[in-house]
């Protein structure tokens, strides 16, 4: 078997190869990203965690942070939404 799989890959084109090998080098590189990913996650949880040992309310801050990476039109717009639903509701 071992002659059978040297013969396939002596009869490989150079574009084969090429692919194969840039094939190769995105799944590594895609492990490397989710790598560091998974540590920039992970350092995320630690001041999350940091922020609750200081007497943060976690669910404020992950609030604040989503609100503040929307537009300022679009964060206004869904203010004055959730405005009017509390008002309708006697919320407020």
């Amino acid at each position: 078997m071992a002659t059978s799989a040297a013969a396939v890959k002596d009869d490989e084109s150079p574009a084969t190869r090429f692919a194969k090998d840039q094939l190769k080098a995105i799944i590594e590189r895609i492990e490397r990203l989710e790598e560091e990913k998974k540590t920039i996650s992970d350092d995320i949880r630690d001041v999350y965690a940091e922020a609750k040992g200081n007497g943060f309310d976690v669910k404020a801050l992950r609030t604040i942070i989503r609100m503040r990476k929307q537009d300022a039109n679009e964060r206004a717009e869904q203010e004055t939404i959730l405005e009017t639903y509390m008002q309708a509701l006697g919320m407020l």
